[in-house]
């Protein structure tokens, strides 16, 4: 089951040792009489990023009634620790409930928590009633709460649970296989050069030419950082990274170190992105050249294919300082296909 009960003898840890963003500062214990759903997210997560509108759509729907939605940051990457940076994205998605900004994981170890993004649920005792990690389960999900809310006032009249946003939502689904999230620093990095990544120090890749799927090549001058590989300040020759890959959707968490926009063009198969391909942060020049503008650290849609498939990415930077991360993949519904649920 993708949706767990938690017993009711648990009582939730405090969220201590945050820094409130907005709404704050919260207890568990102030909180005593309401409902309250803790999310554990990133702004980089594209997994996170898919389970918002549902948060924001709860907030709305419950916290009338006294649901308390607190969404728990907790960076994944060490740039996402800027206060600055996280603001800006709970502006960019419409976030109106408490944030708190877990940069030290003292709320993540807490809860014993291991995944972005994951839900837990307080009934108004205090007691951890129910959890899901990842996506999914959003219906079942609302149905807790409202289970919540009506233990704390039966008479409520509550509306019927969200319809799923995106086919893969429905309960039932069966999705596509895609490529798993690959990483681009030294610690976690899946390179595919012979020669590995050298750590901290600029160096001048060869790419092989023959390319396994769910591993980056580099080729040209790149430096090599515990989460990212980034072209370096004095480079000359372009630096290019090409990928493998299966999936619909491509993105690509970025950063400009410069604190300067930078260009990272892309192609896909061999030919520039086009309006059935790219993703909605993709821009074109006057040549038809399809690119990146990293103006700001975050995770960028990069790839919008229409279904899921085979494909080969190459990415090209003359940018000094343009950091890459990670990439993330996502799939959709095989159509006709569906779970038999219990």
């Amino acid at each position: 089951m993708t949706y767990e009960s938690a017993g009711e003898g648990i009582m939730a840890p405090e969220l201590q040792g945050g820094y409130w963003l907005q709404g704050g500062p919260l207890t568990m214990s102030s909180l005593r009489g309401r409902p309250v759903l803790v999310d554990f997210w990133d702004y980089t997560c594209i997994n996170c990023l898919r389970t918002l509108p549902y948060l924001v759509e709860w907030h709305r729907r419950y916290s009338p009634h006294g649901l308390v939605i607190i969404g728990v940051h907790t960076p994944e990457f060490s740039f996402a620790r800027r206060v600055d940076d996280v603001r800006r994205a709970v502006a960019e998605f419409g976030i109106q409930y408490p944030v708190v900004l877990d940069n030290d994981y003292a709320i993540w170890r807490a809860y014993n928590n291991r995944f972005w993004p994951a839900k837990y649920l307080v009934d108004a005792h205090g007691r951890l009633r129910y959890f899901h990690f990842g996506e999914g389960a959003y219906q079942a999900t609302e149905r807790a709460i409202q289970q919540l809310l009506r233990e704390v006032d039966p008479s409520l009249r509550l509306p019927e649970p969200m319809a799923p946003l995106r086919d893969e939502d429905r309960p039932g689904a069966v999705c596509y296989r895609v490529t798993p999230e690959v990483y681009l620093g030294f610690l976690r990095g899946s390179v595919g050069n012979p020669t590995g990544l050298l750590p901290k120090q600029a160096a001048n890749y060869r790419d092989p030419g023959l390319h396994a799927e769910g591993f980056f090549y580099l080729h040209g001058p790149w430096v090599a950082e515990e989460e990212c590989v980034y072209r370096p300040w004095d480079a000359l020759d372009r630096s290019r990274l090409s990928l493998r890959y299966t999936s619909r959707e491509v993105n690509l968490v970025a950063n400009p170190l410069s604190g300067q926009p930078g260009r990272l063009d892309v192609w896909q198969d061999g030919a520039p992105l086009d309006r059935s391909t790219a993703g909605s942060d993709v821009r074109w020049d006057e040549e038809g050249q399809s690119y990146l503008q990293v103006d700001v650290p975050k995770m960028y849609r990069l790839v919008a294919n229409q279904d899921v498939g085979h494909h080969e990415l190459t990415l090209a930077t003359s940018s000094p300082g343009m950091a890459l991360y990670a990439f993330t993949f996502v799939s959709c519904a095989i159509p006709g296909w569906e779970m038999r649920l219990q």
